[in-house]
């Protein structure tokens, strides 16, 4: 195989983001808890009603929600913000490409938002 088909197949961003910028990606629970999601899937793909349900299964494991009703008014709100505020900002920092046509998120292999990401879902989730 050529070098150039072995890179292809890795999703890997090309630039690699700042520390700062790594951390203020990280600030946000959403954001992480979107990130924790995409990075679990084989091929960094998944859709945001994928990546929605995911975020509020972790969201209502950690604050509790008392019926389904507020769980329904959360899955919305998170909808929401996740295609207005967080994947915007995941793909304006070349972390993910999100197409909103499909209504699909591409995450890109970021081996040192990675390596804080890990740690943070250790220390998050466990």
């Amino acid at each position: 195989m050529r070098e150039t088909e072995r890179e292809s197949t890795a999703l890997i961003a090309e630039s690699t983001p700042s520390l700062n910028l790594i951390f203020d990606l990280l600030s946000n629970r959403r954001r992480r808890y979107a990130l924790y999601y995409l990075y679990d899937q084989p091929d960094g793909v998944a859709t945001i009603e994928d990546v929605t349900d995911h975020v509020v299964v972790l969201e209502t494991r950690e604050d509790g929600a008392d019926t389904e009703a507020s769980v329904d008014e959360r899955a919305r709100n998170a909808r929401i913000e996740l295609q207005h505020v967080h994947l915007p900002k995941l793909e304006d920092a070349g972390i993910l490409e999100l197409d909103r046509r499909s209504e699909t998120v591409r995450y890109w292999t970021q081996p040192s938002l990675e390596e804080w990401l890990e740690h943070a879902k250790h220390k998050e989730l466990s």
